[in-house]
């Protein structure tokens, strides 16, 4: 008796997966060229898509693929930025089991041997598609043998083939085949369409998530669309009922961002001995050391900038007492001050890292900081030396 279940658990990750340019957020510029493109039947024959992990490049390859194929749910459609997901290429090509859509890892088929294939095989028509067509994903990968096989397919392919590139490093793409595709620059997702595309998600798996435990889960994912959902989904595993910020951080290895905030004004205030028993209470309840000074390197740069450009202190992923108190920091503390914490927490970073026991060396790091925060700059000490009054000469002679 066979007792492996049918359908197992998908992860949100996949099961949330766009399979339109209406699912796609935060990438409104291409899908407006795209679009365009393919209303003006101007499809060009490559495209790359570049990006940081997670931002949509191999989902909007496959998106791109369906179009170019829809037939529609009647059978009698043309290439569209808007699939069915009904007809047999459709549903096959999301289904990643399509005999014309040939997905290739390039981080594992890396040499001129894989390519020789492609090559081989792009003078024989689509089996039953409009187009055939190649998805190389880390294209970034392949050898330059490879790379400068494959330049004279690229440039003339068969009307009927397409190829569409994904790349996380696109400097090491060579020019010579970058000059050959539509290029597409990924962004990061912002903070405010990240949070809604988790509060949706959230709502449709009936998950009780506040607000603040979203906004951290949006700040730990760096504008990843796919990291921020692989948070969603332990966030919610790991809350078992209604999840909190706290369960978040705790999830995450973070500090509490209020206490680390206090370590912050400790620190600038020059209180060595609070600080370090601020420091020992957040590692005792399990606070990362690392983590801690990683936070207080973050709360400079946001408050520098915040002097510069206080608009930054709108951030939806701040809360708004948090908001409150980097305003009063930015208005008491100077830019020179700032720039030195900056450079400190950085070295501060460096030592923790290499260092055989990482409290340890926290604790060295914030007690040189509290040293040094109520130290005169190098500016107000020369405006103190052009302000004393000079020494009076002694008298010369007899």
């Amino acid at each position: 008796m066979n007792d492996t279940p049918k359908t197992g658990y998908q992860v949100l990750a996949r099961k949330y997966r766009p399979e339109t340019f209406a699912d796609l957020v935060g990438q409104d510029a291409m899908v407006r060229t795209l679009k365009n493109a393919f209303q003006a039947d101007r499809i060009a024959q490559a495209f790359i898509m570049t990006g940081i992990r997670g931002t949509g490049k191999t989902t909007t390859a496959r998106i791109i693929a369906k179009g170019m194929n829809c037939i529609g749910p009647d059978g009698k459609g043309g290439p569209t930025t808007d699939p069915c997901g009904q007809c047999e290429h459709c549903v096959a090509i999301s289904e990643g089991r399509h005999v014309d859509v040939l997905e290739m890892d390039a981080a594992s088929r890396t040499g001129v041997n894989d390519i020789r294939e492609i090559i081989d095989s792009v003078h024989y028509r689509a089996a039953s598609a409009r187009y055939k067509i190649y998805i190389i994903d880390e294209v970034h990968m392949l050898s330059t043998s490879a790379f400068n096989a494959l330049l004279k397919t690229l440039e003339e392919p068969p009307a009927h083939v397409k190829f569409i590139f994904a790349t996380t490093e696109i400097r090491k793409v060579p020019v010579t085949v970058l000059s050959r595709c539509q290029r597409f620059d990924l962004r990061r997702i912002e903070p405010e369409v990240m949070i809604a595309l988790l509060r949706r998600i959230a709502d449709a798996e009936k998950a009780q998530i506040t607000d603040d435990a979203l906004a951290l889960i949006t700040r730990a994912a760096e504008g990843s669309a796919r990291d921020a959902q692989s948070l969603l989904d332990q966030a919610i595993s790991h809350g078992a009922g209604e999840t909190t910020a706290d369960q978040v951080r705790a999830m995450l290895g973070l500090a509490d961002r209020g206490r680390v905030m206090d370590l912050f004004d400790m620190i600038m205030s020059g209180d060595a001995a609070g600080a370090l028993t601020e420091l020992s209470a957040q590692y005792a309840d399990g606070a990362d050391p690392m983590a801690v000074l990683r936070d207080i390197a973050e709360i400079t740069h946001w408050i520098s900038v915040i002097r510069i450009t206080p608009e930054a202190s709108d951030d939806p992923t701040i809360s708004p007492d948090e908001r409150t108190r980097g305003i009063e920091l930015a208005d008491r503390l100077s830019m020179p001050v700032l720039s030195r914490m900056w450079q400190m927490a950085l070295k501060a970073l460096e030592e923790v890292a290499a260092a055989p026991n990482a409290m340890m060396a926290a604790e060295m790091a914030v007690i040189r900081m509290t040293h040094v925060a109520d130290m005169p700059t190098p500016g107000d000490l020369v405006a103190k030396l052009k302000d004393a009054t000079p020494p009076v000469a002694p008298p010369s002679g007899p």
